[in-house]
């Protein structure tokens, strides 16, 4: 289907607008229904935007949003405009991700200032997600998790706080800051060990939580385990604890075929996704004369 007339369409539309926003701004103007032109123009802008959008002209769609939630703010419409900056957002998202950024960013700030930290904190994920794989800026993604999941806190929507713990926890592994790792896996560990639904994934956290603690000191590692065995029995008959004792046996006895044995006969019950096998290869990595592979 051609959509290039819904282009042109829009584009006027947008004209038609600017031209109410000017005239609204006049003396004339402002005496007769300034504020009703506005409020048409707004209007004019959103239907410009869902053209643009027909039109796969996302650039375009996107900034016709941000004329509308800039109108919106101007007539004190706080929600319109907040909603108008998502629907920029997500237009800017398919074309230039660091202006959706921008405009989710906006979204956010009325948002908090009307306490709706639960919305708020759903655009910071939004935000994180694009960081993570359009502008591949961890660091950013990381903050903009750990923004949301304090968020999530404050309204006690802990399972969703959690969840962005876990990424925070994911990447501060890969981005070797262990001892930031450890604590949110310890964390996430013990808010789901004692909820009946959860508790199964609670040894997959300590399992991670040990691999960081690893990495760092075998010593720590043994300790940490067993302070993790005293807190949650059931990590006790897990394969990941077996795995985990025969890894550091091996790594006593700076064994790398052994490690290898290990960590195979593991995978072949359990696939390895690839943040544990960057975290096992960083280990056996510090046995003597390793190659540094698992094969």
């Amino acid at each position: 289907m051609d959509n290039s007339g819904k282009e042109k369409e829009a584009m006027q539309l947008m004209a038609e607008a600017d031209k109410k926003v000017k005239a609204s701004g006049s003396f004339l103007g402002g005496m007769f229904g300034g504020n009703h032109k506005v409020e048409d123009a707004c209007e004019m802008y959103a239907r410009a935007a869902n053209m643009f959008k027909m039109a796969k002209n996302w650039s375009a769609a996107g900034n016709a949003f941000c004329q509308a939630a800039r109108l919106h703010m101007q007539l004190q419409n706080k929600l319109d405009s907040a909603t108008s900056f998502v629907d920029a957002g997500n237009s800017y998202k398919k074309a230039d991700p660091q202006e959706a950024i921008n405009c989710l960013n906006q979204a956010i700030d009325i948002y908090t200032d009307m306490g709706r930290f639960t919305i708020a904190a759903k655009h910071h994920i939004t935000i994180a997600e694009i960081y993570e794989a359009e502008l591949v800026d961890i660091e950013k993604a990381i903050a903009h998790y750990e923004q949301a999941a304090d968020y999530y806190k404050g309204e006690e929507s802990n399972s969703s706080a959690n969840k962005c713990l876990l990424k925070v926890g994911h990447y501060s592994a890969q981005l070797e800051q262990y001892q930031k790792a450890i604590e949110i896996y310890e964390q996430v560990a013990m808010s789901t060990m004692d909820n009946p639904l959860l508790k199964y994934n609670a040894k997959e956290y300590f399992f991670k939580a040990s691999l960081c603690h690893f990495i760092v000191d075998e010593l720590n590692a043994k300790l940490a385990i067993e302070k993790y065995e005293e807190m949650f029995p059931a990590f006790s008959d897990s394969r990941e604890l077996k795995l985990l004792k025969k890894l550091l046996d091996a790594h006593e006895e700076q064994n790398s075929e052994a490690f290898t044995e290990a960590v195979k006969e593991f995978d072949s019950v359990s696939r390895l996704d690839q943040w544990l096998t960057t975290m096992l290869l960083r280990i056996k990595k510090t046995i003597q004369g390793d190659a540094g592979d698992l094969k």
